[in-house]
């Protein structure tokens, strides 16, 4: 089968190693992903700020992109979620690409959906002894519905200490260009995401979109709290190496 990553924007421009922590883990069950130079932006901040004509022409770029891939698979929800609920909307008067937005919404899993429920994945054999916090990403959660799969995933990390994050469910105050538009707004709910997340004395927050852990790991530095952000893809791929040093692999 052709899988195909889609790295979206912030992951390729900001966070690289989630994506090679994503080919590791997934060329472990013989999946070797395949990389269309070719995609871009999906177009959800176009899509968000009105700007619809310009969020078509990305989004007609990624269906051309992945036309051909079996799979495709993002490190994001927001992203993912912009396919899903979105793009069908883009082009509902547009009968062929309307028809190549379902084929590719149908598809697309974001990275852990696709571990659990595609390969059938909840035990990568990762050894993590460290204390661990979760932020559920609103458009992971609410768009995709992705509850289960990461806490599956991490329930079967070895050494690692879970602790619940207080008001979990609650918004980042990221959201794209809602930070920059209420900003001061924004700013307040990040302070009070970070006063939950130092709570729970994790040594390191885990969530699945860059945009939430850019918004709280960067509070966190401002306020200069030593706790560690990382995409789940991350400390998954950190854990397996654990496990492979300490067997001396």
């Amino acid at each position: 089968m052709k899988v195909s990553l889609f790295i979206t924007c912030i992951s390729d421009a900001l966070f690289p190693p989630i994506g090679e922590a994503m080919a590791q883990l997934l060329a472990r069950y013989g999946v070797r992903l395949h990389f269309p130079e070719v995609q871009t932006c999906c177009g959800q901040p176009a899509f968000n700020s009105g700007y619809w004509d310009e969020a078509r022409a990305s989004a007609q770029t990624i269906l051309k992109a992945f036309d051909e891939s079996d799979f495709v698979i993002a490190p994001s929800g927001s992203c993912t979620g912009m396919i899903h609920h979105y793009y069908p909307k883009l082009f509902e008067h547009d009968p062929l690409l309307l028809e190549k937005s379902h084929r590719l919404k149908e598809k697309t899993y974001e990275f852990t959906q696709f571990l659990v429920q595609v390969l059938g994945v909840t035990d990568v054999g990762a050894y993590f002894p460290h204390k661990v916090t979760y932020h559920p990403s609103c458009h992971g959660s609410r768009l995709l519905g992705i509850k289960e799969e990461p806490m599956q995933l991490m329930s079967h990390v070895e050494g690692m200490e879970f602790v619940t994050l207080p008001y979990a469910e609650d918004c980042c105050g990221f959201g794209g260009t809602f930070a920059i538009k209420m900003s001061e707004i924004s700013g307040a709910m990040v302070e009070e995401k970070s006063q939950h997340v130092l709570e729970t004395d994790a040594e390191v927050l885990v969530g699945l979109d860059m945009g939430c852990l850019l918004n709280i790991g960067g509070n966190l530095k401002f306020q200069g709290k030593p706790v560690r952000v990382m995409h789940l893809a991350e400390l998954l791929y950190e854990g397996v190496k654990n496990r492979e040093h300490a067997a001396g692999v």
